[in-house]
């Protein structure tokens, strides 16, 4: 393979800050690098460094004279002067540009939205951001530098740049070196990782889930004299072998060498157990949107909405950008009133949501963060494992938490998410993205909400980070809405996902795979038991009716089991131990109630996906 670039002793210092020291590492044909690392340890300076924009305090970059190295920076440094058109094609006609495939696919699938003579000045962030990526793709490079490429894209497009990259180069050609959060997308494109941390750069082989189990085993020996346990990465490991990534045809590393590091890693969370706290800090009734119809004057943009939430559901809405996602978060929250329709709230319910801008943090931004946590309680519920959950003893025992009530001090929670007490002398305005993110997360959960709603939640988070507020949130005891374009994120915190297609919300038992066939027009599955088939509209409407109210009584009959199936629990839980007869008459009643829950909930999904047809 032909070397491509190679970094030789670089260092690299801003503001008397080593950023990068002594760092040399190279790149041949067919490389496929992925990045990551905390915020601030020096990932973007690397690229700047790789692709000749940051100039090396010391050391030296190399490439061949006739190697061509592109940049997508954050900064999306584009001429505001142009109009996309000149941007992205130049002053090649509709015709001559529209006729060549690789062209006419990069424009469709990042300015579909966008006009083509539209000036650069008047596009918005996320729009020069698709621009910049779009001018960047569509020019002919040996090696290819992105940091983070995943902004402002939505799912949909996120996909289609995973194959883009995939299909970018022959297997032994080009190189790809990208920075991102996106660990799915990581784990899609990359076939080799570069850990950023403390001055050095260090090389994994594989993608992200590789970069896990190998960071696991470093990290294990490294703690093995001091008998400290790896909680957080073990749990992540142990999802990456259980979930969607363990389930695809051509995994990137063998899954089972890690086997023997997650023997006795529980399942991220203990769903029977958040259930029944959920019940007890909400009752029966949480949110019931009823023919909600709402938008903002333009026409309705969510149509004929029905949507029961339920206590300790973990839900996810996927969707294209200005497909209604954040407008049905509004109308759940009461921030937006839908234009007819009902929404019933439930009289325990105390709803909180973390908002992309911010905004829980305005009143504060003058403030040390000191100040900020001493205005809060001195305990309150959040997340972390449940109580009560799968092994007992204390090896889940953490600083600042109660095994027993799950309660939490605000500096233990601020601990957690990586803001120790070297930050609690900073202003809240001087604190970088991600940490401001992070205290934004600490002050909604303090209010203590039994209903959380998390809004791209994921924004200038690291992945290091994202595992952790990942951790937090699997304990946390209550119903819990996501909106997110992260897939990972996605597939890790909410048990069931929705979406919204053309102002409708439909209910996804395929997961987010059935939601990219839907939005990509590719053929729904063959129908299968309680489906209906295709029919005239008004035969159709008629059969949707009817299978709407089969689908309500299995609700009923659902949540009737599963209280019958928590007060068993509660029942055994009081029982003498030794009263074995009563113990194995109540395990016996539980094993009924537990088969007849997976009958009906098999039969509500079948009924489920019949009525969003």
């Amino acid at each position: 393979m032909a070397h491509l670039l190679g970094a030789q002793a670089v260092s690299v210092a801003f503001l008397g800050r080593s950023v990068l020291s002594q760092v040399s590492l190279g790149l041949a044909d067919g490389d496929r690098v992925g990045v990551v690392g905390r915020n601030g340890d020096g990932k973007s300076t690397l690229l700047g460094a790789l692709a000749g924009i940051v100039k090396p305090d010391a050391g030296r970059v190399t490439h061949p004279a006739n190697a061509t190295v592109g940049l997508l920076e954050q900064s999306d440094l584009v001429d505001t002067q142009a109009t996309v058109r000149q941007l992205v094609v130049g002053e090649a006609p509709d015709h001559v540009w529209a006729a060549q495939p690789g062209t006419r696919e990069v424009v469709t699938a990042l300015l579909s939205d966008i006009s083509l003579d539209a000036a650069v000045a008047t596009l918005s962030g996320g729009q020069r951001r698709r621009a910049a990526l779009a001018q960047i793709l569509l020019d002919n490079w040996d090696v290819l530098c992105l940091d983070e490429p995943t902004n402002h894209l939505d799912m949909v497009a996120i996909n289609w740049l995973a194959g883009h990259l995939r299909q970018r180069w022959p297997a032994s050609r080009g190189a790809l070196v990208v920075v991102t959060h996106d660990r799915w997308f990581l784990d899609q494109v990359a076939t080799t990782t570069w850990e950023v941390q403390g001055g050095q750069v260090t090389p994994f082989e594989g993608g992200y889930a590789a970069y896990v189990l190998r960071r696991v085993e470093r990290e294990r020996q490294a703690a093995e004299a001091a008998g400290r346990r790896l909680n957080l990465l073990r749990k992540e490991l142990a999802w990456l072998r259980r979930g969607p990534p363990a389930r695809t045809s051509k995994p990137k590393f063998r899954l089972d060498a890690a086997a023997a590091l997650i023997a006795d890693e529980p399942p991220p969370r203990n769903q029977i157990e958040l259930q029944r706290l959920a019940m007890t800090r909400l009752g029966k009734d949480v949110v019931d949107l009823q023919g909600i119809e709402a938008g903002y004057g333009q026409g309705p943009v969510l149509q004929a909405v029905d949507w029961l939430i339920g206590p300790g559901d973990r839900l996810g809405v996927l969707g294209a950008n200005g497909a209604g996602k954040t407008t049905l978060l509004q109308v759940i929250s009461g921030a937006l009133a839908p234009t007819a329709g009902r929404v019933k709230r439930g009289k325990t319910v105390r709803l909180a949501t973390l908002h992309q801008d911010l905004r829980e943090l305005a009143e504060f931004e003058h403030l040390p963060v000191r100040e900020v946590v001493a205005g809060l309680k001195a305990a309150y519920q959040a997340g972390g494992r449940a109580a009560g959950s799968w092994t007992g003893g204390g090896r889940d025992a953490r600083p600042g938490w109660s095994a027993g009530s799950q309660e939490m001090t605000p500096s233990a929670l601020l601990e957690r998410l990586g803001l120790g007490p070297a930050h609690l002398a900073t202003l809240v305005k001087d604190l970088s993205g991600g940490e401001r993110r992070r205290l934004q997360l600490v002050l909604v959960l303090a209010t203590e909400p039994n209903v959380l709603i998390l809004d791209e939640p994921t924004n200038d988070l690291d992945t290091d980070m994202l595992a952790a507020v990942e951790d937090l949130l699997d304990g946390w005891p209550g119903t819990l809405l996501v909106v997110t374009h992260d897939r990972y994120l996605m597939e890790r915190v909410t048990d069931s996902q929705y979406a919204i297609l053309d102002g409708h919300l439909r209910h996804l038992p395929g997961g987010v795979e059935q939601f990219l066939d839907l939005a990509a027009g590719r053929p729904a599955p063959s129908l299968g038991k309680g489906e209906v088939p295709a029919q005239g509209p008004a035969s159709a409407a008629k059969a949707i009716r009817e299978t709407k109210k089969q689908l309500a009584a299995v609700e009923r009959r659902l949540a009737r089991l599963k209280e019958e199936h928590l007060a068993v629990m509660a029942t055994m839980a009081e029982v003498d131990p030794t009263d074995y007869s009563v113990l194995s008459e109540l395990a016996a009643k539980l094993d009924e109630l537990s088969g007849a829950i997976a009958a009906a909930e098999d039969h509500w999904l079948e009924l489920s996906e019949a009525a969003s047809q």
